[in-house]
C-alpha cells in the first residue's frame, strides 16, 4: 500500500512547492523589476506621503472636487456588529448594491442624485455613471462626460476660469488600451490632485 501512496505523496509536495511557492514568487519578482510601480499598488503620493491608489477610487465631498461614482460598499456597523452602514470605497468588502431594476431603494435614490445633479448644471444631460454604482463600488474612474458635466460646479466653487478646469479633465482623458479596449476614463483621484496643483498656483 505505501508503494501506491508514496508517489502522490511526492506530487504533492512538488506540486505544492512549484505552483504554491515557486511560481507565485517568481511572478511576484517578476512583476516587481518590470512593473514596480503596479506590483506595489499603483500607489499615488503627495509631498511624500500615500494618499490613495490608482485602482480604487475615493469619496469626495465638496463642491470644489470632482466626484466620483456612487460606491456600495459597507461596513459594520461600530454601534451594532450585527449590522452594516455604508462605507463608500471600501476595499476591504468590494461588492455592488445587489438592487434590481425594480427595487424601490435603488429607484428613489437614483431619482434623489438625479435631482440634485440637474440642480447643480440644468444645462447638461446627467451622465449614468454620475447615479449607477459599478459592481466592485470601487471603481477609480468617471467618463470624460461626469467630469465635463462636473466643470461648471467645481470652476465655481474655487473661483477658477471654467475653461482652465476644462482643460484640466481634458489634460487627464485617457484613452482606449492599444486603441481598443475599454471605454475614455478619468482617474478622479490624479484629477483632483491637478486641481489642487492649479488652484495653489
Amino acid at each position: 500500500m505505501l508503494k501506491e501512496i508514496r508517489p502522490a505523496i511526492v506530487m504533492l509536495v512538488a506540486l505544492t512547492a512549484i505552483t504554491g511557492l515557486a511560481y507565485p514568487l517568481a511572478m511576484t519578482g517578476i512583476a516587481g523589476v518590470l512593473f514596480p510601480s503596479q506590483a506595489q499598488g499603483s500607489l499615488i503620493e503627495k509631498d511624500g506621503k500615500v494618499i490613495g491608489s490608482a485602482l480604487i477610487g475615493q469619496e469626495f465631498k465638496g463642491d470644489q472636487y470632482f466626484h466620483g461614482r456612487p460606491s456600495a460598499t459597507t461596513a459594520a456597523d461600530p454601534a451594532d456588529s450585527t449590522k452594516t452602514v455604508p462605507a463608500p470605497y471600501n476595499a476591504a468588502n468590494s461588492a455592488g448594491s445587489n438592487l434590481g431594476p425594480t427595487s424601490k431603494a435603488l429607484i428613489d435614490r437614483v431619482k434623489e442624485d438625479v435631482d440634485k445633479l440637474k440642480a447643480e448644471n440644468p444645462s447638461a444631460p446627467v451622465p449614468v455613471d454620475l447615479v449607477t454604482s459599478t459592481g466592485s463600488g470601487l471603481d477609480p474612474h468617471i467618463s470624460p462626460e461626469a467630469a465635463y458635466f462636473q466643470v461648471p460646479r467645481v470652476a465655481k466653487a474655487r473661483k477658477l476660469p471654467e475653461d482652465t478646469v476644462r482643460k484640466l479633465v481634458d489634460d487627464r482623458v485617457e484613452g482606449r488600451l492599444a486603441g481598443i479596449l475599454g471605454e475614455p476614463r478619468v482617474n478622479v483621484l490624479a484629477l483632483n490632485l491637478a486641481l489642487d496643483r492649479a488652484a495653489a498656483n
